[in-house]
């Protein structure tokens, strides 16, 4: 067995199944507001696409995707971030995925050189993916605290040199997991200098790029910000986007991932004897989704009128804020923030996530600590319900 398999750490929501094993909630309706999956409809030419092209369930789907679904994804990275025609290359630049989660896991794998005492520079809290890449991959993780004092954006000033000197592969999450944080153009473009100047790869996770809350400020991308600096080959830059969330087909489990020529060459000979390719029913109706943004803008509208109607809400009894994007809250807690989830499925039946679950012990403090993350994924109702239940269990504390 591989032993880096040992300091693998649960899953959020086993600790989470774990923490509500033996409680018998009161009798009222269920509502999960733990885990980010979107559960607004999906677009239902997605659906009748996918139906329409069942019949290529005959023929073995190409690792590097169908040309027409690699087109139409260069089209939208060039409309989405400004960038020219001939700089989105979709033969050279892009590769479809199954979603971000395997091929987040799966670039770790592919990139990292265990013979060099490797470091992967993640933000605290994070998506769990990263840290359990980066130990598969024999790599130390190193961890960038984020909290309410640096608006929950890494700060890589504190990042000894030792550490950029060790750095393989960075992280990057922007719109952030829990926070909605985002990074602003000047700050990955000086990241773009650290890894040219350390010898790093950044990986930029940006599968919630697509909910914001101001549809005139988009959040920027870091291909967006390697173009604007001069960096028109994308060099050491690999981004990674999902229809889940943008399209809510969380099921599908598509997405691509796009950047250095260069690196996307060598990933794709990985996936190749990886074995993770797309269905071609599932590239089809992808091609169509990354096409349309009408669904997008509608989608946008409804987490906008969940934040503020949920917000109107929790604000009078809570230390919560809108988060600039995606679809989570992040308050702060008056108790421990596991109590706090424990207590709140026992007494109302509400599940949420404890901050604790999602980052670790690190310089000192765990920032996720007093903490919780709330996904405004069901509907609006089932939302404003489980506000009510927060604000009363708050009040009474």
């Amino acid at each position: 067995m591989n032993p880096d398999l040992a300091k693998l750490q649960p899953y959020p929501f086993e600790k989470l199944a774990r923490l509500h094993a033996g409680i018998t909630p009161p009798d009222k309706p269920a509502i999960n507001l733990a885990i980010g999956e979107p559960q607004h409809s999906p677009p239902g030419f997605i659906i009748e696409e996918i139906i329409s092209h069942l019949h290529g369930v005959s023929n073995y789907p190409k690792t590097k995707g169908i040309p027409q679904l690699r087109e139409s994804i260069a089209v939208w990275l060039r409309r989405r971030y400004t960038l020219p025609l001939e700089k989105v290359d979709p033969d050279a630049h892009v590769i479809p995925v199954n979603g971000t989660r395997e091929a987040l896991f799966a670039f770790a794998q592919c990139i990292i050189d265990r013979r060099k005492n490797p470091v992967v520079i993640l933000p605290n809290p994070f998506y769990q993916i990263y840290e359990g890449a980066a130990l598969l991959a024999g790599a130390e993780p190193w961890f960038i605290n984020t909290s309410a004092q640096t608006k929950w954006l890494p700060d890589f000033d504190s990042v000894p040199p030792s550490v950029w000197n060790r750095c393989q592969l960075l992280y990057l999450c922007s719109p952030g997991n829990p926070s909605g944080a985002v990074i602003d153009i000047e700050s990955m473009m000086k990241l773009i200098q650290l890894a040219e100047k350390h010898d790093f790869i950044i990986a930029a996770d940006e599968c919630y790029s697509e909910i914001y809350l101001d549809e005139a400020a988009p959040p920027s991308g870091l291909l967006e910000a390697a173009y604007r600096m001069g960096n028109s080959d994308f060099k050491r830059c690999i981004i990674f986007h999902s229809l889940s969330k943008r399209s809510n087909v969380p099921g599908m489990r598509t997405g691509f991932v796009a950047g250095d020529a260069q690196i996307i060459s060598k990933f794709l000979l990985y996936r190749t004897y990886h074995g993770c390719t797309m269905p071609t029913y599932t590239q089809a109706a992808s091609k169509m989704a990354w096409e349309d943004e009408l669904h997008v803008i509608n989608n946008r509208a409804l987490y906008r009128q969940k934040f503020s109607k949920v917000l109107d809400i929790l604000c009078p009894v809570m230390d919560v804020e809108y988060p600039a994007a995606s679809f989570y809250l992040w308050p702060e807690t008056p108790i421990d923030d596991t109590d706090f989830a424990k207590d709140l499925y026992a007494r109302h039946n509400v599940t949420i996530l404890p901050g604790t679950y999602l980052s670790r012990e690190a310089h000192g403090c765990n920032p996720g600590h007093m903490r919780v993350r709330i996904a405004l994924v069901p509907t609006l109702d089932s939302c404003l319900e489980a506000a009510e239940r927060i604000r009363d269990y708050v009040s009474k504390l």
